[in-house]
């Protein structure tokens, strides 16, 4: 069998791998606000970075929330998987539970502009980048659940 036609050209962005915290402590959630200057600067999320090329994701989001926060985690399940296109660019997003080891220290704005300890009304959709879009609702849940009111 041959096929004459034209062929569908392939999307030719990069996608980037990215593994990001769900780490909840009392009721509320931790969130990194980008530095200004960079891709979505200003933006809030949750904290986390790209994954090395060959490095587990669990390591590389174990190394980014040391780099950024200068705190240790213990990475749990994957809570969501999510893929969005920017212009440019496309990240494929794992979104991982994580709990803050008892030895760790308090986190500390190394690499990010701030960050913030946030409840179910800081996560508004206006304040985060399209790509965590799908992941507030879930993350929401899990804070009411954990709630005292609950």
């Amino acid at each position: 069998m041959s096929y004459d036609g034209p062929m569908a050209q392939p999307d030719v962005r990069p996608t980037i791998l990215v593994a990001a915290a769900i780490l909840i402590e009392n009721g509320r959630v931790l969130l990194t606000q980008r530095k200004a200057g960079t891709h979505l600067g200003g933006a809030w999320e949750f904290p986390g970075g790209k994954v090395l090329p060959g490095e587990d994701p669990r390591d590389g989001l174990r190394r980014e929330l040391e780099e950024e926060l200068g705190i240790d985690v213990r990475v749990g399940e994957i809570v969501d998987v999510t893929f969005h296109r920017y212009g440019e660019k496309a990240v494929l997003l794992l979104f991982f539970d994580a709990v803050r080891l008892p030895t760790s220290a308090d986190p500390r704005a190394l690499d990010v502009a701030a960050f913030e300890w946030a409840a179910t009304d800081g996560l508004e959709p206006a304040r985060f980048p399209p790509a965590d879009a799908r992941i507030l609702q879930k993350v929401s849940a899990k804070l009411q659940q954990q709630s005292p009111e609950a």
